[in-house]
């Protein structure tokens, strides 16, 4: 999953703080974390495991293996947080604005944990409010290129973008077999997480 798809998957600012934080550590920094960051890295690294194994997502990386074969879990990654962003019985637009205002100041908040490079990141994600944006085509367009931009053996014209809009429909079917099996999955992760508080 990719950001807004984790950020949404949150019940505390701290896992918030730890579902961004999860991708820029290695495993064994996140004991240095206070409990809740903890939470997040944990129930970020659930979500991952659990979309990887789920049969929609399977299907849904057809759509991109044969341009960029062991990367197309990336693009499915960048493709469902489209989904997320249109997905009004999950928020209102309004809802969606208001979650991505929260997440930035919730990240900023916490900057003290946030190592350089994610302090960069978050700067122009919220500039232009990736998160919000993920709704409209052309922020996908720019998201799938900054991915081939940092892959290191694909070339950056490989056309991801056009296979997306060209499987715009399968890949929503997918999403929709998929989300609410890993919405009810990070509840019961995240009711794992409060036991052990």
């Amino acid at each position: 999953m990719n950001y807004l798809a984790h950020s949404f998957l949150t019940f505390s600012d701290g896992q918030i703080v730890g579902q961004f934080l999860a991708d820029f550590i290695r495993n064994r920094e996140r004991f240095s974390f206070p409990k809740g960051i903890q939470d997040g890295i944990t129930l970020h690294r659930a979500i991952d495991t659990f979309t990887d194994s789920h049969p929609a997502v399977h299907e849904a990386k057809k759509v991109f293996a044969p341009l960029v074969r062991l990367y197309a879990g990336a693009f499915v990654d960048v493709s469902m947080d489209y989904f997320v962003a249109n997905d009004l019985n999950l928020n209102s637009l309004k809802g969606w604005k208001k979650h991505s205002v929260k997440v930035y100041r919730v990240l900023n908040e916490h900057h003290e944990y946030l190592p350089e490079n994610f302090t960069r990141m978050l700067e122009k994600m919220e500039e232009g409010d990736w998160l919000y944006n993920y709704r409209y085509e052309k922020n996908i367009g720019y998201s799938m290129r900054n991915v081939l931009n940092k892959a290191k053996y694909l070339h950056t014209d490989i056309p991801v973008h056009e296979a997306f809009l060209k499987n715009k429909n399968f890949l929503q079917e997918c999403y929709d077999d998929f989300f609410p099996d890993l919405i009810e999955h990070a509840k019961g992760i995240n009711a794992l997480l409060q036991l052990e508080n």
